[in-house]
């Protein structure tokens, strides 16, 4: 027998399948091949069709299930792994009301920042963790002052993940993970934040039914069954956002341990258990898939806009067309730490929240025509986004975070020595690359919820151990080049 897991993101949707037994993954694909599609109608909007996504789901799933030749009756469960902070609204024949408000849509930023001083900074804080912000609720209040007619036909409020187990099961339901995600979960109350709603003027009843992240969520009805060719009455057994899931299956759940991502942006989601902050405007503290009252695991993510997407310029414009990023990067390797003198601050795509939400843009520092070449910009391009992580490292630690062990992917920018070396040496902490995915960890929580794995642990062992990156023993090397680099981003960008 098999669980299926579910990775709903904004380019594509990911699924794969683990033995119920084993835990390990016997097949992983992705649909459409294409980037789906993101509507910006005005400047830093974004929208996407939540039943494209649905159709989407289907197709990746009769796909997957036709690569593996596995067949449907063999499945015995689903998790959902999704995209974070997107809107869907539907009305009380559960049919979507507009195009989802995604994660990336920047058009309730107003709407959020009014939001934390009338209703309370302090407030926000100690209850929230976070300011409201540009995240769903503040969305939905963009909606009722900017599309009347549709407001008032909303029955239920969903994120994106939830939209998907409404229409496997035809029930609305939401987790507490995911309401704090959208900043609507009171911490200190243990409760819907009623009064946030209270200030926007939203009833609270758009809420749907909370139910436990790992819990039976409802079971595919007959309809689901026939459009996406998984068995009627298997449960829907686990849902969560795409950071809280890769933290998971990353076996990321104890204060002090960080999962980190370094794709076209960087994220390092660390966990602590303690229900404060003091950096809420520069991190957001979410819920975590383990999070219970009496024993919180607060989930305190930060972004860097400036990450994979600068490595990845470099490649489409300063190097040969035919050259991959491991070319690339042995490039680099052949340049000392601290690219000669050459430095780079990363920050050119769009504002940096760990800034302050400033847009301080990329520059080039010290740049010499007769010393520089190609490597050195290569270097100082990893060297940068390295040092961009030990700043926000910094951040969290300064937000309570003991910082035990640091565990990634095995994707994307930790593929490079250079960027794993840098940080694992200057945070004084290991880097574990461990090989999985959102989806197979979405697939594994399922079998949690229903007792082929007895704990977390069991299920989200390090078995797919790749290496380990160890902090270098000259770390005055790149102490130095680290300070030179955090000298200059002090200069332009004034905290």
């Amino acid at each position: 027998m098999y669980y299926i897991g579910f990775d709903l993101g904004s380019s594509s949707v990911k699924a794969a399948l683990i033995d119920a037994k084993t835990g390990k993954s016997v097949g992983i694909t992705h649909y459409p091949e294409t980037e789906m599609a993101i509507v910006a109608e005005q400047i830093g909007w974004a929208e996407q069709d939540p039943n494209l996504w649905w159709k989407n789901i289907c197709k990746v799933t009769k796909k997957l299930l036709a690569e593996t030749s596995i067949s449907s009756n063999k499945i015995k469960g689903i998790g959902i792994a999704y995209q974070m902070h997107g809107m869907v609204v539907v009305d009380k024949n559960n049919e979507v009301l507009r195009p989802s408000i995604i994660w990336c849509d920047s058009r309730a930023v107003e709407i959020g920042n009014m939001a934390f001083k009338e209703a309370g900074e302090g407030k926000c804080v100690a209850n929230l963790l976070n300011s409201p912000g540009n995240f769903t609720l503040s969305k939905l209040k963009w909606v009722k002052e900017n599309e009347p007619e549709i407001f008032e036909k909303v029955v239920k409020l969903l994120l994106p993940g939830d939209f998907i187990a409404l229409k496997l099961t035809g029930e609305a339901t939401t987790t507490i993970s995911g309401l704090s995600e959208g900043i609507m979960w009171d911490f200190k109350q243990n409760k819907l934040a009623d009064w946030l709603f209270d200030y926007m003027g939203i009833a609270t009843d758009v809420i749907p039914t909370i139910v436990p992240t790992f819990s039976n969520q409802g079971i595919v009805t007959k309809k689901a069954s026939e459009e996406i060719g998984l068995p009627e009455g298997i449960p829907v057994l686990y849902r969560a956002g795409d950071q809280p899931n890769n933290a998971m299956s990353l076996n990321v759940f104890e204060p002090g341990e960080i999962a980190a991502t370094g794709g076209t942006s960087g994220v390092v989601y660390a966990i602590t258990d303690s229900s404060k902050t003091k950096e809420n405007t520069r991190i957001n503290n979410f819920a975590h898939v383990n999070y219970k009252k009496e024993q919180p695991r607060i989930g305190k993510l930060l972004n860097i806009n400036g990450a994979g997407i600068q490595y990845s310029w470099m490649k489409n414009n300063i190097v040969a067309a035919t050259d991959s990023y491991n070319d690339m990067n042995n490039l680099a390797a052949s340049i000392p730490v601290g690219s000669d003198g050459l430095r780079i601050l990363p920050f050119g795509n769009g504002a940096e929240r760990m800034l302050n939400n400033e847009n301080i843009g990329a520059s080039f520092l010290n740049l010499n025509f007769n010393r520089h070449g190609k490597p050195h910009l290569l270097r100082a391009a990893l060297e940068s986004i390295a040092f961009s992580f030990v700043y926000g490292i910094d951040i969290l630690k300064n937000d309570g975070v003991d910082v035990s062990a640091i565990k990634a992917g095995n994707d994307n920018l930790f593929r490079s020595e250079i960027f794993s070396n840098t940080i694992a040496t200057l945070v004084g902490a290991d880097i574990r690359i461990i090989d999985t995915t959102g989806a197979v960890g979405a697939a594994r929580a399922a079998g949690v919820s229903l007792g082929d794995f007895k704990t977390l642990n069991d299920a989200f062992s390090d078995s797919e151990h790749v290496m380990t990156y160890h902090p270098l023993n000259d770390k005055k090397i790149y102490m130095d080049a680290y300070q030179l680099w955090k000298q200059d981003l002090e200069k332009m960008y004034k905290k």
